[in-house]
């Protein structure tokens, strides 16, 4: 990882100036905030805060994290650290029928991958779950209905649907709406100790049906669910609250001061400001209330972030599984190889805004390519390999050639690795007979063998099937590189190579773009019909000697690219290698 990368977070996007407004007018100072609630009532604690700032980052724990979380996350936390704040991790686990200790675990241990962590130094740990306020919802749920803010709705789930409306047309009053406060305090406290069956029953807000903004119609704030909750044990649930319920509770018991969501929460933040205000109006929490902000999601070329369509991918088999590298999951970009400093230093240079835009995946490749540059190890592979053999070089005679690890790093120091008479080149760096402006190797051309001798090519085998098998070169003397008298022979080629009897071979994974189309998921098309079928190619390959002689994970081929060793081990005992990222941008 590059020490030098910042976390992310622009310094002049529209959230930071709202926060030092907010922090110029005094506007939380002296805000009290609680911890992990107790059984029966909230209690602050601590001492008034000077102005401090307080986000969260609220992860449903029904998936793994993707790349439009970790611009999320470096918002955050970023936000929280830029201004001496805190951020908290608050898993909104209100959906007991899809999420899973599992996607917990996975999204604790990808937030600390990435470099941020929720806890203090003096030892607060501000990592909560909407299930620690459950008691609190339902306080909170039986105090509405007793003030005329609820009701329990007897209508079907399509009911309810048809009768709230569109957005041509105003929603329809349940029949239900004015029942007496009296039994739909009873129905809640039956529906809470599991009388009723699924979708019999729901919990609605009473806020306006004939209101424009649909989010405003009444929504269910309750609903019955007859499922077993990750967290709690020993105790059945047979209610829960819905996040629109959930979000804004959690938000003021936390005392989170800047409640930042992507856009499409935008229409539901007229709701949380009505909870709030209803809540503090019923005196159950105080002001001054989280105000809810919204910054545009991370739009991606060749990308889907959906969790449905990412389903799709691997339950048919499309993808090898949720860490493919292929696919936009932390879990895949870091089999992929990329790092948290270059998934951080991407976020900062996307910067934040409320435009709903489409982001080059070329920002997220060059990301890589830039992290890596300066910190790697140098390395030679074929991944097409051609043998040469040299025929004025003796048969049993080896030499050493040196090159530094890496160039940008003197103090790097230097690799060495053998020169032979039979050596493995690219395919592509021999024509039988070149286009014009070719300079790599053909019939009497000469080029030099990178940190090696000048060659001239002297001619070539073919089998009986046209295929060239071997090409025959001799070296000239006096021009190894680094010796004197080098550079009396002016070349215009340059060309990689290894030892053919000391080369490493290895299995490679050449990865590129999943989907071919740049938007494979607007309009009507079927996502599934713009896969890249050039995304994954395997071959077997030859490395330079001494490529795993250290600890790295992670190399230049030089040529070639950015790779990185498997996490996975190895296939038919080879080493197993992933192709970060080509040198350059090939879809230009």
């Amino acid at each position: 990882m590059n020490s030098n990368s910042k976390l992310s977070h622009s310094s002049s996007n529209f959230i930071c100036r709202i926060i030092e407004d907010d922090i110029k007018s005094k506007r939380f100072e002296g805000k009290l905030w609680v911890g992990k609630p107790g059984p029966s009532s909230i209690q602050a604690f601590g001492k008034p805060d000077q102005a401090q700032i307080r986000t969260r980052f609220p992860p449903e724990p029904n998936g793994y994290l993707h790349i439009g979380h970790v611009k999320s996350i470096c918002l955050n936390f970023g936000l929280a650290k830029k201004y001496g704040g805190i951020c908290h991790l608050r898993f909104d686990d209100t959906n007991p029928n899809t999420e899973k200790k599992k996607y917990v675990d996975s999204i604790i241990e990808a937030i600390q991958w990435l470099g941020f962590d929720w806890r203090t130094e003096d030892g607060q740990e501000n990592l909560y779950f909407a299930s620690d306020y459950f008691c609190y919802m339902y306080e909170f749920a039986e105090a509405f209905i007793e003030a005329g803010y609820a009701y329990i709705d007897e209508q079907t789930p399509l009911e309810i649907r048809m009768n709230r409306g569109s957005l041509t047309e105003l929603g329809i009053n349940s029949p239900w709406r004015n029942r007496p406060i009296s039994e739909s305090l009873y129905l809640f406290r039956e529906m809470y100790k599991g009388k009723y069956p699924e979708e019999s029953l729901v919990l609605r807000a009473k806020v306006n049906m004939k209101s424009p903004n649909i989010n405003l119609r009444d929504p269910i704030i309750y609903r019955i669910r007859n499922a077993e909750h990750h967290r709690i044990e020993n105790q059945k649930c047979y209610i829960y609250p819905m996040y629109s319920w959930a979000h804004p509770i959690e938000d003021a018991l936390e005392g989170i001061t800047h409640s930042i969501c992507t856009l499409e929460f935008q229409d539901q933040r007229p709701f949380y400001n009505w909870v709030l205000n209803k809540l503090s109006e019923l005196g159950k929490i105080s002001h001054p209330l989280p105000t809810q902000y919204e910054f545009s999601r991370l739009n991606m070329t060749h990308v889907v972030t959906s969790k449905r369509k990412l389903s799709r991918l691997v339950k048919h088999g499309y993808v090898d599984g949720w860490d493919d590298p292929r696919m936009p999951t932390l879990l895949g970009l870091r089999r992929r190889g990329y790092t948290a400093s270059s998934l951080r230093l991407f976020c900062e240079s996307i910067g934040i805004s409320k435009s709903d835009t489409y982001i080059d995946f070329n920002l997220l490749e060059q990301s890589i390519r830039n992290d890596l540059d300066p910190i790697v190890k140098r390395s030679v592979a074929i991944l097409n390999p051609l043998k040469l053999i040299i025929t004025n070089f003796p048969k049993d005679r080896i030499e050493l050639c040196t090159a530094l690890k890496n160039p940008h790093t003197q103090e790097s120091g230097k690799r060495e690795f053998p020169f032979s008479r039979e050596l493995w080149i690219e395919r592509d760096d021999f024509l039988e007979d070149p286009p014009k402006n070719y300079f790599r190797l053909f019939p009497g051309n000469i080029v030099r063998l990178k940190y090696s001798y000048i060659i001239r090519c002297t001619g070539f085998h073919k089998d009986s099937n046209g295929r060239i098998t071997e090409v025959y070169a001799e070296y000239l003397k006096n021009t190894k590189s680094g010796t004197l008298g080098s550079n009396s022979v002016k070349v215009k080629g340059n060309i990689t190579w290894v030892s053919l009897n000391h080369a490493i071979p290895a299995y490679i994974c050449l990865y590129d773009r999943l989907f071919s189309d740049p938007y494979p998921d607007i309009g009507d098309k079927d996502f599934i019909n713009c896969l890249n079928p050039d995304s994954k190619k395997t071959i077997s390959a030859w490395l330079e000697p001494g490529t795993f002689d250290s600890f790295d994970k992670t190399w230049q081929f030089e040529r070639l690219g950015y790779f990185v060793l498997d996490s996975i081990g190895s296939y038919k005992n080879l080493p197993i290698l992933n192709r970060i990222v080509s040198l350059k941008n090939s879809w230009s």
